[in-house]
């Protein structure tokens, strides 16, 4: 197995939009529409409020992730992706820490996302990295099928 590397990246570089149009897809095919219309802006993800990184497997890109201000405290995760010929390798599991690493170095303490109730990779992985179910917030709160997590970092 090839090892994973991270690493930091704008969220409208090339190789972040074309992973995040792959992740808006597969949302598309579970949920219909366009897969998620949160509004999202770039430089919400610019530090020291947000970052972006890329993972890539013997050199290709195969994921990624990210995370914005919420409040001061609170860092928001999104556009958790990995492409389908890299899961089950621990690809998630190190954008997911890097994205908290970079959110606790920013001197956020929890970390909160939202997810849908047709993603039971997604779910299974939350709580298995310690995220419990909290009261929705954000864009789809009052949806059907939303489901939010949150964790201490």
């Amino acid at each position: 197995m090839s090892e994973i590397e991270i690493r930091l990246a704008r969220f409208d570089a090339p190789v972040a939009q074309q992973l995040i149009k792959e992740a808006l897809a597969d949302l598309g095919a579970r949920y219909g529409g366009t897969g998620d219309d949160t509004p999202v802006d770039a430089s919400e993800f610019e530090p020291p409020d947000g970052a972006f990184v890329i993972a890539y497997l013997g050199g290709e890109p195969v994921g990624c992730g990210g995370w914005r201000a919420h409040d001061p405290d609170t860092a928001e995760l999104k556009r958790m992706y990995t492409a389908p010929a890299a899961r089950g390798r621990g690809v998630a599991r190190m954008v997911l820490a890097a994205v908290e690493r970079s959110a606790r170095d920013q001197g956020r303490k929890r970390m909160i996302l939202e997810c849908g109730d047709r993603q039971p990779e997604a779910i299974a992985m939350y709580t298995s990295a310690g995220y419990d179910r909290i009261p929705n917030f954000g864009f789809y709160k009052d949806s059907e099928g939303c489901v939010s997590f949150g964790r201490a970092l």
